[in-house]
């Protein structure tokens, strides 16, 4: 099947996803009185998810999502609904059990789709980046919720990754690749637990505040550290092409006033 063809037809996979998202807003608008506000921008998010996982499915030449792209896109799911409700907690109090088990089981199943890839040898670089996108956005809309209480300084904690995004489009130098480390892992999942604890409710508020302090601090080291590796990096890499220009450059051959 080629690209065209799969352009032609509508993403099976992805048009489930659509099509669930959409079950679990009603559900959830009968179950926690979702408003027009939690409805809009979970619509626009689900659309938005179907528009860009059929286009890397495309890109990537991918006829089907895999099951482990399948359980990503189960998450996928349910973050849909956690922003539909984190938008409707603007104008309404919505229950925060349903709230807290949506997110709990989006990160629980942040480790399953990882070992289904790799059990089933259907590793992919689109599996990769859907994962993490939809960690990124998940962290977004949590650090957006808890700001209700502790701020808006906390929405640096989910907006931190796409001011990166943003700021390598003016500096392309910053999405070369980095080297694995363990640390930064650690680092992107502290912020996961945290922002699920706080959440919660379950850390009084002087404790929860220093734990969101903590994670953004972990989070701008890391971010740091990462920054000044690459910087160095294009700063070599920039010395490095100036001197093979140099060398490759012919000198001029200047004659001796002998041979005049």
């Amino acid at each position: 099947m080629s690209i065209g063809t799969m352009t032609a037809r509508p993403a099976r996979g992805p048009l489930a996803g659509l099509a669930a998202h959409l079950l679990l807003t009603v559900a959830l608008a009968a179950t926690a009185g979702v408003t027009a506000g939690g409805w809009l921008a979970g619509t626009v998010y689900a659309v938005g998810l179907y528009l860009a996982l059929r286009t890397g499915m495309e890109q990537a030449g991918m006829r089907a999502l895999g099951p482990a792209n399948t359980v990503t896109l189960g998450r996928a799911v349910l973050v849909g609904g956690v922003t539909a409700l984190v938008v409707t907690s603007f104008q309404r109090h919505v229950p925060l059990a349903l709230l807290v088990t949506l997110v709990g089981v989006a990160l629980a199943l942040d480790g399953v789709d990882g070992q289904v890839a790799r059990r089933t040898g259907t590793t992919t670089a689109l599996g990769a980046r859907f994962d993490m996108e939809i960690d990124a956005f998940l962290i977004l809309v949590l650090s957006i919720y808890v700001a209700a209480d502790f701020g808006w300084w906390t929405v640096a904690i989910g907006a931190f990754r796409y001011a990166f995004v943003a700021a390598s489009w003016a500096a392309p130098w910053l999405s070369a690749a980095l080297p694995a480390k363990f640390s930064r892992k650690v680092v992107a999942a502290l912020q996961g637990v945290v922002l699920v604890v706080v959440t919660a409710g379950l850390l009084p508020h002087a404790a929860a505040f220093l734990a969101l302090t903590l994670a953004l601090g972990s989070l701008t080291w890391s971010f740091g550290r990462d920054i000044s590796w690459l910087r160095r990096t294009e700063h070599h890499r920039r010395a490095h092409a100036a001197a093979t220009r140099r060398t490759a450059t012919p000198r001029r051959h200047v004659p001796h006033p002998a041979h005049t």
